[in-house]
């Protein structure tokens, strides 16, 4: 899950939109919001949304993008066709969001070699044109009794998961393998002093092309296996976000 934004202003003042992807299937679910606060996503309602389903929750480190992948290449998806749609009307991607998110849930994906839809519904979609110009599938499926149908189906869709998740098991260890090869490690211990990336919203105001890339030093207070370190200012005072080692660098006196 995650938040898009902020988007050019649409129909009432809609500037978010609230991403959720299913891991298995990337079935997506997009809505469009004014705001998003904190407290939409902390509340018990969704607590208890997210337990009754079993889902475990896990916060990605802010300005690393790779530890949310999934979400990351839905969000890069969906922004990337609603431009091609919108062309000069920046204002109407609401109106073109329900037509963007049709076409990723029909579009086969690399990694699992189906579609979202298929995948989440055990047959494929039938698109418009097969209302107006029928074709053998439609045909054939107006002959056969419906529950036969729906047997075909939940039987195609078996098979078809257990293939796709041993495809999605290689691709992701061919893909670990590529990255394997040019990622250097690197870690802090406890009480070492780094700097961290600058960014748009801890950038100095007036400063522009002078401002610097790093900040600092800060004290790593607080360490962890997923390779994302707590800081804390000289003076004790702690930062709010854990920051990932590809955002930070030693500092040297």
């Amino acid at each position: 899950m995650d938040i898009v934004g902020p988007l050019p202003a649409a129909a009432a003042q809609k500037k978010f939109i609230l991403v959720a992807t299913d891991y298995f299937s990337k079935w997506v679910e997009a809505e469009a919001y004014a705001s998003i606060k904190d407290k939409d996503l902390t509340n018990i309602t969704f607590w208890n949304f997210c337990s009754e389903l079993n889902i475990r929750n896990l916060y990605s480190t802010p300005r690393y993008p790779q530890s949310n992948g999934q979400a990351k290449a839905t969000n890069k998806t969906l922004i990337t066709a609603l431009k091609k749609r919108l062309e000069q009307a920046k204002g109407k991607w609401v109106e073109e969001l329900p037509s963007v998110l049709w076409a990723y849930r029909t579009t086969p994906g690399r990694p699992t070699g189906n579609t979202p839809f298929a995948l989440a519904y055990g047959m494929d979609a039938v698109i418009p044109i097969e209302i107006g110009l029928p074709t053998i599938r439609i045909k054939v499926g107006l002959r056969d009794d419906a529950n036969v149908e729906l047997g075909r189906n939940l039987d195609w869709a078996d098979e078809v998961r257990e293939t796709t998740s041993i495809r999605m098991a290689d691709y992701q260890q061919r893909a670990v393998a590529h990255y394997n090869q040019k990622a250097r490690p690197r870690s802090f211990k406890s009480r070492t002093l780094v700097l961290r990336k600058i960014f748009e919203n801890t950038a100095e105001v007036g400063v522009g092309k002078f401002q610097a890339n790093w900040e600092g030093p800060y004290i790593v207070s607080k360490t962890s296996e997923s390779g994302t370190y707590h800081l804390q200012k000289p003076d004790g005072t702690p930062l709010l976000q854990p920051w990932n080692v590809s955002n930070l660098k030693q500092y040297y006196q």
